[in-house]
């Protein structure tokens, strides 16, 4: 089976790794997918920024593969022919939200399941939005992001 793993990933932090990693043990493929939102000015990362450095994370992953969108999540699972779309819980507040998103999806596409996966704990505080916050105030991010040591990160420092 197929699945996609989907989100901003701006940018693709160490908990995205590790339940990518989880995920492709489980899968025969995982569509790694990058949601391009041309209405949202605040990416830090352009969508081809943000492919090379999940290429570069997941580099030795052979099931992987790093695509991106626009549009539904329903329609590119079903335009990627996948059963199955991953998405990462790391608090509470997640859970409601993504709920709310399975309902829609279910709705427009009773196919395609939605799997739940809950972030470590050790990884449960880290989100993008917090790495980009950090970015901002050059704070070290080492052990927030797989690969900070990147050229793209460190032409944003």
């Amino acid at each position: 089976m197929k699945a996609v793993f989907a989100g901003s990933f701006d940018p693709f932090t160490i908990g995205h790794l590790d339940l990518v990693q989880r995920i492709s043990k489980q899968f025969e493929k995982v569509y790694i997918s990058i949601l391009y939102n041309p209405g949202k000015d605040s990416a830090l990362f352009t969508i081809s920024e943000r492919e090379e450095l999940i290429r570069d994370a997941t580099a030795g992953m052979k099931n992987i593969e790093v695509t991106h969108f626009n549009g539904l999540l329903v329609d590119h699972a079903k335009y990627l022919g996948v059963g199955c779309i991953i998405r990462g819980i790391r608090t509470g507040a997640d859970v409601e939200y993504e709920r709310m998103l399975e309902t829609v999806n279910n709705k427009l596409d009773s196919n395609i399941e939605t799997l739940y996966i809950l972030a470590k704990p050790e990884y449960s505080y880290i989100s993008s939005s917090l790495v980009r916050q950090l970015m901002e105030l050059n704070i070290d991010i080492d052990d927030l992001v797989p690969n900070s040591k990147h050229e793209i990160f460190l032409e944003r420092k």
